[in-house]
């Protein structure tokens, strides 16, 4: 199979951009030995996974539009039990279990 020019263009930009994944994810376990991060950076990197779920729940759970406030749907009230059953038993797992549950029992008889 020959590649033309915009072929070989792709498959260069794959490559590279591999690469920039690969020194950009494994960088820091292959040197932070040698690169120690300064206090400040290492309190702030406590709350990476905390921002990132909420970066990806919240706009799950409450979609919006422009201009108008968040919708409120099947989804929001699963979560919101799912909430209240961590706050009573502290279990990730049961977390899920339950929130997905809800969601399941709840989707056929929400209103809208």
């Amino acid at each position: 199979m020959m590649l033309g020019d915009a072929g070989w263009y792709v498959l260069s930009a794959i490559l590279v951009l591999a690469l920039c994944s690969l020194i950009t994810r494994a960088g820091y376990m292959v040197f932070g030995d040698y690169l120690p991060l300064p206090e400040g950076v290492r309190r702030a990197l406590r709350y990476a996974p905390a921002a990132a779920l909420t970066g990806i729940i919240v706009p799950e759970v409450l979609p919006w539009q422009a201009g108008a406030w968040p919708t409120l749907d099947v989804k929001a009230a699963a979560a919101l039990l799912a909430i209240l059953l961590y706050w009573r038993t502290r279990n990730s797992l049961l977390v899920i279990a339950g929130g997905m549950v809800a969601y399941w029992l709840l989707r056929p008889w929400w209103p809208f």
